[in-house]
């Protein structure tokens, strides 16, 4: 198996919506090579859409939060779908791992949401 390790964007390069649609779509990857059922489908866009919309009539420091947290997030995310890949093609087992990643991403991106909505 070979991949391509996901690209993520730094804060300011993409608006709110597209820094959670990618994160969106990292844990969907994850879910899959966890062996769990999809993560999200059109919820999830429309989640990503409500959050580019709050971000957007969001106080600049509430930005500069959501910002700071979804960098954080992406890197974390990015780096731990290249591990548990990494692990997928060397045949070690990465259940464990994947489903922890994909739990911690899901509250990650509840966070964010949670940011723009306060």
């Amino acid at each position: 198996m070979t991949h391509q390790p996901a690209t993520l964007q730094a804060p300011g390069m993409a608006d709110a919506g597209e820094q959670v649609a990618r994160l969106q779509h990292v844990l969907a990857l994850v879910h899959d090579v966890a062996g769990l059922p999809p993560a999200t489908g059109s919820e999830g866009l429309d989640d990503a859409a409500k959050i580019s919309v709050a971000y957007d009539a969001a106080l600049t420091i509430v930005q500069k939060r959501f910002d700071e947290e979804a960098a954080i997030t992406a890197r974390w995310a990015s780096a731990g779908l290249e591990a548990l890949l990494r692990l997928t093609d060397n045949g070690w087992p990465v259940g464990p791992a994947a489903r922890r990643l994909a739990a911690e991403l899901e509250r990650a991106l509840a966070k964010l949401g949670r940011i723009v909505s306060a």
